[in-house]
């Protein structure tokens, strides 16, 4: 389902001059040093260069200055995307004074026409469980970059507290630099910024559609896959342009019909005459198998997923330690949405499920709750008959989860007569089977339609946000009706390619085009690692 908007939706910006500029500032930083003798990826060898110069590019990670300080050419020079904690790593070596250091402030990543990352994955960690604070202002520059960019924004909604900080350093940024953007007319009319823990459950249930199933499996990682049965072909990306969007149920059908034109295209042989016969071997038969070929593993790869839903279940029971982030995500969703579960790891994981504690992705429900038939569908998600004997180890937990009652306030699992038919989606709830609408995008929803937070205050307040739920209306007399229905959404600590799914969806239904910038692109394994103390 690439979405085919509707005829007065806008256009998207053009993200082509995020690129440009980070390589003009690259070839700034490196204007002395254009003989580049070769490129090596650092490894646990030293890289064989006779050059007197090296030049390291490193994310501003420590563990990734220290690794770097282990190579064999210590005493070189070499340039490193400043940080100033690693530069500490500098002097604590002793060689601080022997590096120059340099910043490429190349923070955010187009991996798609409506997607932008940082590619901080440790932001999660390190704000949601740490209370580290350090990449919110990094996300302020980004907001700052953008709003250069493309102008101003002239509605600014948020929620959580990680939102409205980085929303006041963005606008402290903004006032010092007025000028920058004054006049500008602007080419997006909204900006919404939310917390991951405002919506833990979406990002732990198992994704269905096919962007997100490949995500799930294989793990997509700066917009790229390296699963053996994706392909990389150009036509490998038409086809996965068409069914990214999609429930994986329904790809099954359109490949069936990709395989019949190919079929009727091979049919076309029959009757040709030799110089017709030889157009057809040099152009087109090289395509063809290869389209089929692609389509013979995409469907490969679909009944595999499908089989391994099945037997989901027996897996966890037989192999713990192989699907452990996995059941403890089960854990997790459990005791957000309904139940507190009822068995036991071993004393290794204990700091872990603290961190799952702290970080408020473990709670636990009121005295004698019980999920309703229709609220059970969300467990059903992601969980099975074993699901409810993982643990007994919580009986403490401080926090309460109010997830079912915001349920109800947001009609978040819809009541369906009938079979919810998953071939003509109805609303954003698609991306779950027609069971649950994503929170996180059913909040942007209902802001938007009111363009405040008005009739929310229930919902705010059993997301005990009340004091970071805020919104900033601009003058809108410079914004044309064009860019009021432009929607930027940037999600701190994660977004999962269901929720992007969802807004397209969403996008296509009401006439908007929504953006996204995201700290990294999320989902249950990557949540419950990040919270991991016991290293794999």
């Amino acid at each position: 389902m690439a979405f085919p908007h509707r005829p007065d939706a806008p256009e998207l910006p053009d993200f082509s001059m995020l690129k440009r500029l980070a390589r003009d500032q690259l070839i700034y930083l490196l204007e002395q040093q254009h003989e580049v003798d070769k490129l090596y990826k650092v490894e646990n060898k030293p890289a064989l260069s006779s050059s007197e110069q090296l030049c390291f590019l490193s994310d501003p990670r420590i563990k990734n200055m220290r690794y770097t300080l282990t190579t064999e050419e210590l005493q070189r020079n070499r340039t490193e995307k400043k940080f100033y904690a690693c530069e500490m790593v500098l002097e604590e070596e002793g060689i601080y004074g022997d590096v120059s250091c340099d910043e490429w402030a190349f923070s955010l990543l187009p991996l798609d026409v409506d997607l932008l990352s940082m590619e901080l994955p440790e932001f999660f960690r390190d704000y949601f469980l740490e209370g580290d604070q350090r990449w919110i202002n990094t996300v302020a520059q980004a907001l700052h970059l953008l709003s250069t960019l493309y102008g101003p924004f002239p509605n600014c909604y948020g929620i959580g507290r990680c939102a409205k900080m980085a929303y006041e350093l963005w606008r402290n940024l903004e006032e010092e630099e007025d000028g920058e953007t004054k006049g500008r007319r602007p080419e997006i009319g909204h900006i919404f910024l939310l917390d991951r823990d405002v919506d833990f459950v979406t990002a732990l249930c198992s994704q269905v559609v096919y962007e997100g199933l490949v995500d799930d499996t294989f793990r997509i990682k700066c917009g790229k896959c390296h699963g053996p049965l994706l392909g990389t072909s150009h036509m490998a990306g038409l086809v996965f342009n068409e069914i990214r969007n999609e429930h994986f149920s329904n790809v099954f059908g359109f490949l069936s019909q990709k395989a019949r034109n190919l079929q009727a295209q091979y049919d076309r042989r029959r009757g040709m005459d030799i110089k017709q016969m030889k157009n057809f071997v040099s152009q087109e038969l090289k395509g063809l198998k290869q389209e089929h070929r692609l389509l013979s593993l995409r469907r490969f790869q679909l009944e595999g997923r499908e089989g391994n839903h099945r037997s989901q279940p027996c897996l966890v029971i037989s192999n713990v330690k192989i699907y452990l982030n996995k059941v403890r995500g089960y854990i997790v969703l459990l005791s957000l949405t309904s139940v507190v579960p009822d068995s036991s790891y071993g004393p290794e994981h204990l700091l872990t499920f603290s961190n799952l504690r702290r970080a408020g992705l473990l709670t636990e429900q009121a005295p004698g709750d019980t999920l309703t038939a229709v609220e059970s569908k969300v467990s059903k998600l992601v969980t099975d008959k074993a699901a409810g004997k993982i643990t007994d180890a919580f009986s403490s937990l401080a926090k309460r989860s109010n997830f079912r009652a915001i349920s109800k306030k947001l009609n978040l699992i819809p009541r369906v007569d009938g079979e919810y038919d998953l071939k003509v989606p109805r609303d954003m709830a698609y991306v779950f089977s027609g069971a649950y609408v994503p929170l996180s995008c059913r909040i942007i929803e209902q802001v938007l339609e009111r363009r405040s937070w008005q009739g929310l205050d229930e919902v705010v307040r059993l997301l005990n946000c009340s004091d970071f739920a805020f919104t900033d209306m601009t003058k809108e007399d410079k914004a044309s009706s064009e860019s009021l229905r432009l929607i930027l959404v940037v999600f701190l600590g994660g977004c999962t390619f269901s929720e992007i799914s969802a807004l397209r969806f969403l996008g296509r239904e009401k006439g908007y085009r929504f953006i996204f910038l995201t700290t990294a692109v999320t989902n249950s394994a990557r949540l419950m690692e990040a919270m991991s103390e016991v290293k794999a």
